[in-house]
């Protein structure tokens, strides 16, 4: 192996939760969102806010504050509810996946049905968001209504369309994993077969690596910074 590969094939990013101003609800914060292929950590650096989530088994907020540690699987919509400089560390799997076309945000169901309204709806700009996050919280109130009148029907529609939005992006990412959690697995599969074998000999051999968390970009819940490379 050439070089060492980031610890578990993982994206690390810091994310600064948008204050954009309340949305349709009075709540400040991100645009919600799932993940299809991803898990997904929030570590809490400062600030105070919660996270709002969605799957099949219901509704329910999470408070966050500085120490606390939440994560959810694929599948599951999030919203970042800002309360006040709300600043996380994101962890997700599969490095190089996440916000490269894993994400699908919770537009209503006509805009999820259209792939190129979709496109359209979702492309980034020079601006904070803040039209695209109002147009996700739209969608996920939508949601979570019907989630908490008992009715599990537009979930499961919004996972179909997710679905077949990100399908066709599935080969790509298959070779993205594979450079991920692929190295990292490579990796620690020859560790463990060495020990195995009483063998030193590939201990030491790797360089360790450093980067920063770089760059100010609008991502779907905040200003995101990221390790260089994702």
């Amino acid at each position: 192996m050439s070089g060492l590969p980031f610890p578990g094939g993982t994206s690390v990013t810091r994310l600064r939760v948008y204050e954009l101003g309340p949305a349709a609800d009075g709540l400040d914060g991100g645009t919600p969102h799932l993940h299809t292929v991803s898990s997904e950590a929030y570590v809490v650096l400062g600030g105070a806010g919660a996270v709002q989530l969605l799957d099949r088994s219901g509704y329910r907020e999470q408070p966050l504050a500085a120490g606390d540690v939440v994560w959810f699987g694929p599948g599951t919509v999030h919203r970042a509810v800002n309360h006040g400089g709300l600043d996380l560390l994101v962890i997700l799997s599969n490095r190089g996946l996440p916000e490269h076309g894993d994400a699908v945000m919770t537009f209503p169901d006509a805009v999820l049905a259209d792939p190129e309204a979709y496109a359209s709806a979702a492309a980034p700009g020079e601006e904070p968001p803040r039209a695209r996050r109002d147009l996700g919280v739209e969608g996920f109130l939508a949601l979570r209504d019907a989630l908490l009148a008992g009715d599990g029907a537009p979930y499961e529609r919004m996972l179909d369309r997710a679905t077949a939005l990100v399908h066709p992006l599935a080969g790509s990412f298959a070779q993205q994993r594979m450079a991920s959690v692929g190295a990292d697995e490579a990796l620690g599969s020859a560790a463990l077969r060495a020990l195995a074998a009483a063998s030193s000999d590939g201990l030491g051999a790797l360089a360790p690596r450093a980067s920063r968390l770089e760059g100010s970009a609008y991502g779907m819940c905040g200003v995101l910074q990221r390790l260089d490379g994702d």
